[in-house]
């Protein structure tokens, strides 16, 4: 069974950091490009990021560029979010995913994503 289990959010002041983890389990870690994802409360859901180890390429979305640094840790089958300068709009439930990484870029739309975790919540106070 696959499962993706995040952890890290939590509440925090602007300007605050926070690190979240993405732990993965039941699949071939080097297969899949791992994806982190937010949604905040009465929007659409949002890719932020994303990491291929396949290439070692990374995406980020202009709202979190110079702000957020995506890290995968191979011997844990852990991917990191390390998020810096926070701000009252990165509140959201952040969810990582994983797709099967099939081509160079790490640019999957979220509908392409195989697996999904629970998300956890990152509060960010003004």
């Amino acid at each position: 069974e696959v499962q993706l289990v995040e952890s890290g959010g939590g509440l925090v002041q602007a300007g605050g950091s926070l690190r979240l983890s993405c732990a993965a389990s039941g699949l071939s870690f080097d297969d899949y490009a791992i994806g982190w994802f937010r949604q905040a409360p009465g929007k659409e859901r949002e890719g932020v990021s994303c990491i291929s180890r396949r290439d070692a390429s990374t995406y980020y979305a202009d709202s979190v560029k110079g702000r957020f640094t995506i890290s995968s840790d191979n011997a844990k089958n852990t991917v990191h979010l390390q998020m810096n300068s926070l701000k009252p709009g990165d509140t959201a439930v952040y969810y990582c995913a994983a797709v099967l990484d099939i081509r160079a870029g790490c640019n999957y739309r979220m509908n392409e994503y195989d697996y999904w975790g629970q998300g956890t919540q990152v509060t960010v106070s003004s």
